[in-house]
């Protein structure tokens, strides 16, 4: 079920496609329109939209937390990062994670089926890509059982994100391993913020269905907390043999959030949540099988902070989150306890150390079948770490410079080391260069130490194929050399350039014997590649937002001829390219179009073609208590298979054209 496998003899995957350079034609002519009505709006009556509130000066000084472990302005970074606003979600008409994200360059992101996507960062792209950290509120929801990330347990309320940051490149000297090339980290809104009530409703005919209750309150004046439930079911679709494919997916999801400030030191956070999925799962063996699985979940976090100075604090966290699958051939149950120190303080005038401490540990417990056996069946693994990172200023307001590094052991390869070193030019208030030289690891998951899994059912002579773990398998390695720069030379124009080149090692390959296949780390290569990111401003009322990326991959692998190679470069474009325009009118009327164009996947034996795809969104405030959105997505293809994943187990589905009606109240 979740083996990897050489890809059939296909023919291409055809899409029915109206012509691309026709609704292009329509997209520019709706821009021509807009410009030439433009001055018909007065400042009296033109509506006072999300656009004006924040200008690019402030956009720029968005702080984020995730790179340095600290609050930080964006513009003072030294990596390449992407940070997606409430503001960016509700005017994208992304109603999940995974759909907000489409809009950040440098990560490839594609639907597989109704709860199914391939999501990672600058390469090796699948449906359980192993070298990209998620975390939501600093957890980590990164599963060590099979190395990658369940995007459909992340139903989270996309109301209640107050932002998604987006690392691209290793964060491994603060988060540890697994932030090989990238980190996201979704975080959620402080209580204070989501006060009243809040109902929504989202829908189209037969594809969609999404319900969201949400309520907030205080305790006086240094306490408050929000409630919510939210429910989230989608149809499916066709697979690329035009046949149904039946693997609708819904999920259930509550919780909760209290912030507590008891003095003007110190703050309290407690969050908490819930959540049960099901869905059918297709498979692709020689006999078309079809599954149900099941998921459920829960977690706790606390986190309390103390402030000393603006130069010094000290941050205590520790979680608990239970998961558990439950498919037609094997099941699961994983729980992890986490704590997490660190202290922030000053040396002087030009020094800022950051240091902390963690403990984790995963108790997994798995039912084996035919399709894959664990060996030991239960087992509980510990990973302690600690970290240092120092800030040295080397000429005040103009050079910077931050080495540290994360010293981590785990149960599978023992101690691990990854160091990073950045510096930071400021030549001019409106420039800002940065370099980088990081290590990072991606350690051995469950799936590779302990499992067997076979490859097909025993439908023909000659038996099935067997993919066997490998107690010996150690860590994939990474060693990135980054250097970016932005430029903002006034209020209405903003710039934004990264370009990275990754050298790997000890990659996952297989070595096949003649009815079995072993896992090694046998492959290795080279990536690289850059993004490039405009935010202008031609109007008060208009905001366009540019995005391209590219990235080329160069893998070798002996042990399979170059086989699987191929197929880890296959799965990822080379080119991608995005533009958002967003337009704020009279009497609380918005419209945004969305164009993007993803380069081809020459997946072997399956080439799938490029495509370029729409999506437009129609917003009205009606008042200050009502909002409606009319939402298209895919309008340019009434059919097209975006990714074709790496595993048995799992028949891709044909993302179709749809329309969707959102409303929401507020009281």
């Amino acid at each position: 079920m979740i083996a990897e496998k050489s890809m059939p003899e296909r023919r291409c995957v055809r899409r029915r496609r109206t012509t691309t350079h026709r609704w292009l034609l329509v997209y520019l002519l709706v821009l021509t329109l807009t410009l030439a009505d433009a001055p018909a709006w007065s400042a009296n009556d033109a509506f006072a939209g999300d656009l004006t509130d924040l200008s690019l000066e402030d956009l720029m000084a968005i702080e984020i937390s995730t790179l340095s472990r600290k609050r930080q302005r964006t513009v003072d970074t030294t990596a390449a990062v992407f940070v997606i606003t409430p503001e960016d979600i509700r005017r994208s008409g992304a109603t999940s994670i995974p759909e907000a994200l489409r809009m950040v360059p440098g990560l490839q992101v594609a639907r597989i089926s109704a709860e199914l996507w391939a999501i990672s960062s600058r390469g090796f792209n699948g449906l359980y890509s192993n070298k990209l950290l998620v975390l939501m509120d600093g957890r980590s929801v990164y599963n060590t059982i099979f190395s990658g990330v369940f995007w459909s347990t992340l139903d989270t309320t996309m109301e209640n994100i107050a932002r998604i940051e987006v690392i691209r490149g290793p964060g491994a000297s603060l988060w540890g391993a697994n932030a090989v090339n990238g980190v996201i980290n979704i975080v959620t809104k402080p209580a204070c913020d989501t006060q009243g009530a809040l109902v929504s409703a989202t829908g189209d005919i037969g594809k969609r269905l999404i319900g969201l209750a949400r309520y907030g309150g205080a305790w006086g004046d240094a306490a408050h907390y929000r409630a919510h439930v939210n429910y989230t079911e989608r149809d499916g679709g066709e697979n690329i043999r035009g046949e149904n494919n039946g693997d609708g997916w819904h999920i259930g999801q509550g919780g909760g959030r209290v912030d507590w400030h008891p003095s003007s030191r110190d703050s309290l956070t407690l969050t908490g949540d819930i959540y049960d999925a099901n869905s059918n799962l297709v498979a692709d063996y020689p006999l078309r099988l079809k599954y149900n699985c099941e998921y459920r979940g829960r977690n706790m976090l606390g986190r309390w902070q103390r402030t000393f100075s603006p130069s010094s604090d000290l941050v205590l966290q520790t979680y608990y989150s239970h998961s558990e699958m439950s498919f037609t051939t094997f099941s699961e149950a994983l729980e992890t306890y986490d704590l997490d120190f660190q202290h922030r303080f000053g040396i002087g005038r030009r020094q800022e150390i950051i240091w902390g401490l963690g403990w984790r540990q995963n108790d997994s417990l798995l039912e084996s079948s035919f399709v894959i056996e664990f060996n030991p069946a239960q087992r509980v693994d510990h990973l302690y770490s600690l970290f240092a990172q120092d800030e040295i200023v080397l000429w005040p307001d103009r050079v910077a410079l931050i080495v540290g590094s994360k010293f981590e052991r785990n149960d599978f390869t023992g101690w691990e080391t990854q160091p990073t070193a950045r510096l930071r030019w400021t030549p001019h208030a409106h420039h800002t260069l940065w370099t980088a030289v990081s290590r990072a690891v991606r350690t051995p998951a469950r799936i590779e130490r302990d499992a067997t899994t076979n490859q097909s059912f025993p439908l023909k002579p000659g038996g099935v194929f067997r993919i066997r773990a490998n107690k010996q398998y150690a860590s994939e390695t990474l060693t990135a050399y980054e250097a970016g720069y932005r430029f903002h030379p006034q209020r209405s124009i903003g710039l934004d350039a990264a370009l990275f080149y990754n050298q790997y090692g000890d990659l996952k390959t297989m070595d096949y014997g003649s009815s079995d296949a072993t896992m090694v780390n046998g492959m290795r290569g080279i990536t690289y590649g850059g993004e490039l990111t405009v935010d202008w401003h031609p109007k008060a009322w208009w905001r366009l937002q540019a995005a391209y990326s590219h990235l080329t991959m160069n893998l070798t692998d002996p042990y399979t001829n170059d086989q699987s190679a191929r197929l880890s470069e296959g799965q990822n474009p080379a080119n991608q390219l995005s533009l958002r325009s967003s337009m704020d009118f009279a009497h609380g009327l918005a419209l945004d179009l969305w164009p993007t164009f993803t380069d081809a996947l020459p997946i072997p034996n399956l080439r799938m073609a490029s495509h370029w795809d729409l999506d437009a969104r129609i917003g009205w405030r009606a008042s200050a208590h009502w909002s409606f959105e009319l939402v298209g997505q895919n309008l340019l293809d009434n059919l097209h298979t975006e990714f074709v994943p790496e595993f048995i187990g799992v028949e891709p589905m044909q993302i179709e054209r749809g329309v969707f009606f959102k409303v929401t109240c507020r009281f």
